[in-house]
């Protein structure tokens, strides 16, 4: 969830002011801690695990005097005085630029975009930052993004995450399960912090993988080479690894990145990712937005819009809601049940056709090119009729979409045409009729 800190309300209300914490109450436009609790404790009862994004890298830019934060929380930020955590400016290293990203020493010391930095080498800055995130996990969070984590030093960061509380055994959590941590580090190449900086400490962001796939499925790389696709593109080991095709910011930031936009590829490269042993998979869900700084669906006094959603649990409202599309949750489904298994006869056409098997628990096809697909292939699957998931769902022992016939040898005739809602296909073990 995005961070519940309490932030600097900016003119225009853009997405990125939830960025710039102005205390260290848990207040934020989404709701107050009591709110954040309540919600918390109903997804646990649902088992649905709670994520926080935290932001402790840095406070407010300088802002012009008098901007309050939602909860009403006042700061000197020319001065770097923040009386309600309370920090001064003798808790933020010295105010300098960012010039070079080959100089570890600046980016980790320096001001991110005028962002005043604190210095995590004080005790007294750590202990205000491990009694917040402690504060979250009491209310039975599970772990946290850590925001900014590559503009912050690797041993700074183990004494925080060190002195981090367990998850909570009153939200449910055995009895010594730590929080689960992943990182941001944008991290392509060329510069001297690497992601491998932080793999040590937990999870780091792999901005590379969804940068390739995006490529790939806009038509810059065949999808043939998909088939050793992992480390051999030079992506960090699978374990260490937190994949998603875009996030708040690079579906933002132009260029390549597939987005909800445009869905029907992006949908294509979301199955893949859910389809494939690689990485901790993120799926994301977004708002609407037709400039880069817009906020989230507001009423006229800036409160959030509530969610609305459709019968078929898409949503309404300006929200997007990706993780709601069909063909994505069923495919999440997909992955929870070919856990464990690999790739098995990859199969291409040369070009962008490609299909696979996940061990003998489901199959994937994908079909890239700007004509059909119709190809016998091997499914590793029992014969059976199985109901494809994308394009429908398996209702009362009855195929709302695609049907595939899966003979005794294993084998489906399949067909993809080019005017299909979605280019992708899979079957899995349990989509087989009765």
């Amino acid at each position: 969830i995005s961070p519940v800190i309490e932030y600097a309300q900016l003119d225009g209300r853009p997405w990125f002011e939830r960025y710039q914490p102005i205390s260290n109450k848990i207040a934020s436009r989404s709701g107050n801690w009591q709110e954040l609790r309540d919600m918390v404790r109903t997804c646990n009862e649902a088992n649905v695990k709670i994520y926080v994004d935290i932001v402790f890298n840095h406070m407010t830019s300088t802002l012009p005097s008098g901007t309050q934060g939602v909860a009403g929380s006042g700061a000197d930020t020319e001065h770097k005085d923040y009386p309600v955590v309370p920090y001064t400016y003798r808790n933020f290293h010295n105010t300098c630029e960012i010039l070079s990203y080959q100089d570890p020493i600046q980016v980790r010391n320096c001001e991110l975009v005028g962002l005043h930095d604190l210095d995590h080498s004080q005790s007294y800055v750590r202990q205000k930052i491990i009694s917040y995130l402690n504060t979250l996990l009491n209310l039975g969070v599970a772990g946290f993004r850590v925001d900014a984590a590559k503009h912050m030093w690797p041993d700074q960061l183990k004494l925080i995450y060190d002195q981090l509380n367990n998850l909570s055994m009153d939200a449910g959590f055995p009895a010594g399960t730590r929080p689960c941590i992943y990182q941001e580090v944008i991290d392509y190449g060329g510069e001297a912090i690497k992601a491998s900086d932080y793999i040590s400490l937990g999870l780091v962001t792999e901005f590379k993988y969804g940068m390739e796939l995006s490529r790939a499925f806009r038509g810059k790389n065949l999808l043939k080479w998909l088939r050793n696709f992992g480390t051999a593109w030079n992506l960090m080991p699978s374990k260490f690894a937190l994949v998603f095709i875009d996030n708040h910011d690079t579906q933002r930031s132009g260029g390549d990145i597939l987005t909800y936009k445009d869905s029907r590829k992006y949908k294509m490269a979301v199955g893949f990712m859910l389809s494939w042993p690689y990485g901790t998979k993120r799926v994301m869900s977004s708002f609407d937005f037709s400039s880069r700084d817009q906020g989230p669906p507001h009423n006229p006094d800036m409160t959030i819009k509530e969610v609305t959603t459709n019968p078929n649990m898409t949503c309404n409202n300006g929200w997007i809601c990706e993780h709601r599309w069909r063909q994505i949750y069923a495919m999440v489904r997909f992955a929870d049940i070919v856990q464990g298994t690999s790739v098995e006869q990859f199969w291409d056409n040369g070009s962008n056709q490609i299909a696979y098997c996940r061990g003998n628990k489901g199959f994937v096809a994908i079909n890239g090119d700007n004509y059909n697909l119709n190809q016998t292939l091997l499914t590793c699957l029992p014969a059976g009729v199985y109901c494809d998931i994308i394009s429908g769902l398996k209702d009362n022992n009855k195929c709302t979409g695609k049907s595939i016939q899966v003979d005794n040898n294993g084998k489906a005739q399949i067909y993809m045409s080019i005017l299909d809602e979605d280019g992708i296909l899979a079957i899995h073990v349990q989509s087989k009729l009765s």
